[in-house]
Formats: C-alpha cells, sequence, structure tokens
C-alpha cells in the first residue's frame, strides 16, 4: 500500500482481515494523510486517527515511515524485486495550485495545504503548548470557496488573525464548499467578499504582503461546470488591505508515483486511470484509488475507493492461484 491517506488506511483494513500479509509504505513520519496533515483538529482529533492507526498496527499491519516510493523504490520494484503480489497507490492529490498571479511568490502567500500541513504536523493549534508557531497575519485573504478554504479561514481565526476573508469570484450559492462549512465559519467571524477575483499580491521591498488588487465580477453565462461564469466589471479593479494570502483553490495530483512507473495510464490530468469495478491500473497487479485517481474529493469516497480496491486486489489473487 502506498500512503496512509483514508483509502490506503481502509484498503490496508480490508486485506489484512482477509488473510493478506500489508505493508503500508508511507511518505511522512506520520501516518493518515489528508486525515492528520489536512484537516484541522478542531474538525477532526488527531486522537481519533491515531488509534483508528493502532488498531491496524495491533492486528498486524506493517507501517514503514519517511518511505517515499517513485523515489527510494519504484512500483515494479515492489513487484519484481520485493516480491509483492499486488500494489495499491493512494498518494493522493496533495500538489498545490496557484492562480498564476504576480505578487504570488511572496513571503507570506501560502497554499493551503502547505498552512494546513504546517498547523496540523507542527501542532501549531497548540501553541505555546508546542514552540512551534506558524506566522499568522492581522489581515488574512483565504482566496477560494470550498471546505479545503473554510478550514484555512478558520484556522487562521483560531491562531489570532484579527481579521478573515474568503475571497470568492462566484456569488454564494455557486460555491462548492458544503452549507454547514459555510455557516460555521460565518458564526465565527469569517467575512465574505463574494464576486470578487485577485489578480495582483502587493508586496513591500522585503516580500512581505502589503494588500492584494482585485477586480469586482459578474455572473454570465454557465460554463462547463453547469455554474454562470464570472465575467470582470470594467474598471472596478480595488485593493483589499490584507498582509497575508492563503491561495485554496484545489489540488494537483501528486506527480511522484505516476511519473515515475512507466506503463501507468494517467488521465490529461496526471492522475491514474483505473477500472471503476477493480480499481485495477493500466498494470496487471497495480491497483489505485482516492484522490489519486478522482482528484480532490471527499474522505468517504477515498475509503470506499479503498474497499473496492481491496475486493479487487482479493478477486486478482484469487484468480491467480
Amino acid at each position: 500500500i502506498v500512503g496512509s491517506g483514508p483509502a490506503g488506511l481502509t484498503c490496508a483494513g480490508d486485506l489484512i482481515k482477509l488473510g493478506y500479509a500489508v505493508t503500508i509504505f508511507e511518505a511522512f513520519h506520520k501516518p493518515g494523510g489528508v486525515l492528520i496533515y489536512g484537516i484541522p483538529e478542531f474538525r477532526l482529533p488527531k486522537k481519533i486517527v491515531e488509534s483508528e492507526v493502532e488498531f491496524l498496527k495491533k492486528i498486524g499491519v506493517e507501517i514503514k515511515f519517511d518511505y517515499v516510493i517513485g523515489k527510494i523504490k519504484m512500483i515494479r520494484d515492489l513487484l519484481e524485486k520485493d516480491s509483492y503480489d499486488a500494489v495499491f497507490i493512494g498518494t493522493g492529490a496533495g500538489a498545490p495550485v496557484f492562480m498564476k498571479i504576480p505578487g504570488e511568490s511572496l513571503i507570506t502567500v501560502f497554499s493551503a495545504n502547505e498552512f494546513l500541513t504546517r498547523v496540523n504536523l507542527m501542532k501549531a493549534y497548540k501553541f505555546p503548548e508546542y514552540d512551534t508557531p506558524v506566522r499568522i497575519g492581522k489581515r488574512v485573504a483565504v482566496i477560494g470557496g470550498g471546505n479545503v478554504a473554510m478550514d484555512a479561514a478558520r484556522t487562521s481565526l483560531r491562531l489570532g488573525a484579527n481579521e478573515v476573508h474568503i475571497v470568492y469570484r462566484r456569488s454564494r450559492d455557486e460555491m462548492p464548499a458544503r452549507h454547514e462549512e459555510v455557516v460555521h465559519a460565518e458564526e465565527e467571524g469569517v467575512q465574505f467578499d463574494f464576486l470578487v477575483n485577485p489578480v495582483e499580491v502587493l508586496g513591500d521591498d522585503k516580500g512581505n504582503v502589503i494588500g492584494m488588487a482585485c477586480v469586482k465580477m459578474e455572473l454570465g453565462e454557465p460554463d462547463e461546470s453547469g455554474r454562470r461564469r464570472p465575467v470582470v466589471i470594467p474598471d472596478s479593479k480595488f485593493v483589499m488591505d490584507v498582509d497575508m494570502v492563503i491561495v485554496a483553490i484545489g489540488t494537483a495530483s501528486n506527480p511522484i508515483v505516476p511519473t515515475s512507473t512507466p506503463g501507468l495510464e494517467l488521465t490529461q490530468w496526471g492522475y491514474i486511470t483505473i477500472d471503476e469495478k477493480t480499481g485495477m491500473t493500466s498494470i496487471p497487479g497495480v491497483f489505485a484509488g482516492g484522490d489519486i485517481v478522482t482528484g480532490s474529493a471527499t474522505v468517504i469516497s477515498a475509503m470506499g475507493a479503498g474497499k473496492r480496491a481491496a475486493r479487487g486486489i482479493h478477486e486478482y489473487l484469487a484468480n491467480r492461484l
């Protein structure tokens, strides 16, 4: 199992109960994937994930940490040199996506992935109990309208920001975040700036954010997603007074395994192509599931993919006997 996120852990749990020896290779020093480094403590306490992982270890699942498959070993090495009968890839979609506007390389501009990972793995949410604070601006802009944007905004408030703004280029009705996540953010004091699109992050001579230039938008005709396309209103440019920007506009596939595995069929966006019924990839004996297949989705869908792949692996190995 490559990756100990929700897909990998679920697949491992189902396979070990079927009598297989299971080894998880985890790139980080802690198991859990997005459950540990992506979802804030106030939404998913780490102790819950840790107890689930401990249970898997007690029933025989082996976990190897700091082990980057695609660098230390390749997928084919696991099958051909290490004699694993099957491999499941659950490496997720953790590569950040930026807007590609001027100023995104300034010091106090973060991807939501980097920000939440720092907060979670460094336990910044427990400062000063843990002396690993994460720098938080006084006025924070979070760009995006999904669940991760809500997590970043609510985390920023908890770490001491005076103001946090969600900046979203469409209206409230088009926001992809779950309704309850939006309501919780509002209740906690997050401010929403709808129909606003950043065009440049402004900085001082030391690389710090001092503002964000934006334009106002209006909704036009629906695009391919079915949502009304945002259109720039002429002569509507203005500057938001912020000193930290978090970009939460989505993620891309983790490229390490896909780009280091010859013969692995990918989509045009770099996600792994699988058989929908079995979870098998274009390489016999290699299965995949979760965000590395679907793109960013929910934890429950990743767990479902892990269960489907476990069944697929069981059928594949049974037919080989």
